[in-house]
């Protein structure tokens, strides 16, 4: 495939703080790349510069093998964090005004029907959801039938409903051969949207690949969740590893079976246990000795 961005050697530093500290990676034509990493890891940062919206300290962008230049600006989209929506105007009226920001626009009719905005057409602003308003927001980041769009931790603060009719919309774009890049606290948002995924800790990229090859290769394991379970001395003994999260006590392991009949040898109450394969947010364990959100 066509590499349609290289990101060579990017540092942004300030005075005692490297942002962003040497980071490397490119991008196929078409692609969904997921950028994760906990705040303050330099993810933002390193999508501004590509933007255009903070330079950098050093580093080289490459667009389609050269320097960006007007070409590429006017190519690509963006849905930021937070963005205020003009007050007093409709849905429509904003996509009309945000359309005509541009020589090369997207079709409305089109806009319309792929972020689902038909039924709030003729609401004010102020008045739609927060999903509604991602679905507008990333509409407008349309508007110029982009090449490239970037979307920046588009579904935080969303209802699982709204998030999924999001990830629904950039699965559609995906199809139509555009390429993503997407910043995002959500593992699942990114398992199941990002084609690559680079992790971003400490201004640095620490591991890149596709999800499923980077679980193979860090997590193959899996998971034992046991809720309310406070005697942590009945496992001091054991083979596996065992952490405390937020959903209770983690066990680890190769072989489901044998644990389980480890777990019941001990007499340990398994009604509310939970199994599942190793994800993203267990890599990120893996790979920092700390949570992905923290």
């Amino acid at each position: 495939m066509d590499k349609i961005l290289e990101i060579i050697d990017l540092k942004k530093h300030y005075p005692g703080v490297k942002a962003v500290d040497g980071v490397t990676f490119s991008i196929e034509k078409g692609t969904c790349f997921g950028l994760l990493g906990p705040n303050g890891a330099g993810k933002t940062t390193s999508i501004e510069i590509i933007e255009g919206i903070k330079k950098p300290t050093s580093g080289t962008i490459l667009y389609k093998g050269r320097k960006p230049e007007s070409a590429f600006y006017s190519s690509i989209g963006i849905q930021f964090q937070n963005t205020e929506l003009p007050q007093f105007l409709t849905v429509k009226e904003t996509l009309d005004l945000f359309r005509k920001f541009y020589h090369h626009k997207a079709d409305l009719d089109y806009l319309i029907e792929l972020c689902q905005l038909d039924d709030i057409l003729k609401r004010d602003n102020r008045k739609i959801s927060g999903g509604q308003k991602q679905r507008l927001l990333l509409a407008m980041a349309l508007a110029n039938d982009p090449e490239i769009i970037f979307l920046d931790e588009p579904t935080t603060g969303l209802d699982p409903q709204a998030r999924r009719h999001l990830w629904e919309i950039v699965q559609k774009i995906k199809s139509e051969k555009k390429t993503v890049i997407l910043t995002t606290h959500y593992m699942d948002e990114a398992q199941i949207l990002s084609d690559t995924v680079a992790i971003m800790d400490h201004g640095k990229i620490i591991a890149m690949d596709s999800p499923q090859k980077l679980l193979k290769e860090y997590c193959s394991m899996s998971s034992i969740v046991l809720r309310d379970f406070y005697d942590r001395d009945l496992l001091t003994d054991s083979e596996y590893e065992v952490f405390e999260t937020e959903e209770g006590v983690e066990i680890q392991t190769s072989d489901i079976n044998k644990c389980l009949q480890y777990l019941i040898e001990r007499k340990i109450d398994l009604s509310g246990a939970t199994i599942r394969s190793q994800n993203l947010e267990d890599l990120f364990l893996y790979l920092t000795g700390s949570q992905l959100r923290s």
